[in-house]
């Protein structure tokens, strides 16, 4: 059937309903090259503008997945979940949760990304140990879930290809803060990854892609009923993102605090999040009232890391980088650490070479933030707040410029920090 993409455009422009007809012959002739860029910009415009109901998202995220292969578990014959985070500052947990939920014996395939921006990705922290690589084939992949439970690769060109076209699009038109193609782009890939269940993890506040209550809930709705309507156990729980998490920011930083938590150690922060999202997925593969704290302490958690570390060729004793160059900010005053913007502290991370303004460019495996003090804690003028780590000091004055507006002192100390603000699903 050849329909035609100006009337489709002018559906949605009018606030009409994109039919599934419509919307499947819009991104299959878009992924093939038929249908051109200016049309498909104009499309996604208008659904930033005029939004899409539960059914159209539905049939949106539904095409995406049809336009490329789709994995499939079931021979390992294990109950698979997994989690997904929309992005934050320090947020490591994929690392240590992965192994966590893989020593209960259940399967963790984790597809995964490269950071942009001044969220970071998995893949870049993973790539900073030596000899660990992600690109990782779906028979390869299946052999490491199956001897070790856990895996974290790189998502293939043909998984939703459709996403991958018309995300590249949506980045250039200013058509990325959008809750209905967000959320179809995140459930698109993760329906294709094949898992049965997936935890998302919505991140709210200054540092994530929400900053505020009432969209991450819509975002997080919006995706646990796609995740729903394609049979996939779905639930969401709403993180906050005004504080980085755990004391880095960094690829290799990271890595070092996660290999801490499966030590028994870590930031509290990191602990629970890591702890309460292991539950999670646990209970969505019908594993309940799991001791997943235990698992950390007795080295099980551990274990299963080792174990897929070298299961992609990497070595989990071998030192991580380290920066060259270092500098420290300071406290300007006596008082109580009021905030640590998280925005201000990812911004500055990647200005110091942790991040990429390009999915082309290179990162720094050693460049971030080390945070030594936590709001709410006591300092004095001249104290050690955080250092900076970088390989090239030239990016120093730029990344402190942007790190010391998010740092307030100030006499009292803040409210406590509510980690986890809600639970949909």
């Amino acid at each position: 059937m050849t329909l035609d993409m100006v009337d489709i455009i002018r559906t949605k422009r009018d606030g009409g309903e994109l039919d599934g007809t419509a919307i499947d012959w819009a991104l299959d002739a878009y992924t093939r090259g038929q249908v051109g860029e200016e049309q498909m910009a104009a499309l996604a415009m208008a659904i930033f503008l005029r939004g899409m109901n539960r059914r159209e998202i539905a049939d949106w995220t539904g095409a995406m997945i049809r336009s490329g292969r789709t994995m499939d578990w079931s021979e390992l014959g294990k109950p698979t979940t997994d989690k997904h985070s929309t992005g934050g500052v320090g947020d490591k947990i994929t690392l240590p949760l992965g192994p966590l939920v893989a020593s209960f014996g259940v399967a963790v395939p984790q597809l995964s990304g490269r950071g942009l921006g001044h969220t970071g990705g998995t893949l870049d922290k993973l790539e900073s140990i030596p000899g660990w690589y992600a690109e990782l084939s779906p028979a390869r992949m299946r052999e490491i879930l199956r001897d070790t439970g856990a895996v974290v690769a790189a998502a293939g060109e043909d998984l939703a290809p459709a996403d991958r076209k018309l995300y590249a699009l949506r980045d250039v038109t200013g058509t990325v803060d959008s809750i209905p193609l967000i959320a179809s782009s995140i459930m698109s890939k993760k329906i294709a990854e094949g898992t049965q269940a997936l935890v998302l993890d919505v991140k709210v506040g200054t540092g994530a892609f929400m900053t505020d209550l009432d969209s991450a809930r819509e975002l997080a709705r919006t995706m646990v009923d796609l995740g729903t309507d394609a049979g996939v156990r779905t639930r969401a729980l709403l993180t906050d993102m005004s504080t980085p998490l755990g004391r880095t920011i960094g690829n290799a930083l990271e890595v070092r605090e996660s290999v801490e938590v499966l030590a028994g150690g870590g930031p509290a922060d990191v602990i629970e999040l890591t702890c309460v999202l292991a539950r999670e997925m646990l209970a969505l593969a019908g594993m309940h009232d799991v001791d997943v704290e235990e698992a950390l302490a007795d080295g099980r958690a551990m274990d299963t890391w080792r174990d897929m570390i070298r299961a992609q060729d990497g070595d989990p004793d071998a030192p991580l980088p380290t920066a060259v160059h270092t500098e420290d900010v300071t406290a300007v005053r006596d008082g109580h650490l009021r905030g640590l913007d998280a925005l201000a502290l990812g911004v500055g991370s990647w200005r110091l070479g942790a991040g990429r303004a390009r999915k082309e460019d290179p990162v720094q495996a050693a460049a971030g933030v080390e945070i030594h003090v936590l709001p709410g804690e006591r300092v004095v003028r001249g104290q050690k707040l955080l250092t900076l780590h970088t390989d090239t000091p030239e990016r120093f004055g730029r990344a402190r410029a942007v790190i010391e507006t998010g740092v307030t002192i100030g006499d009292e100390p803040p409210a406590p920090r509510t980690l986890i603000h809600d639970r949909i699903g």
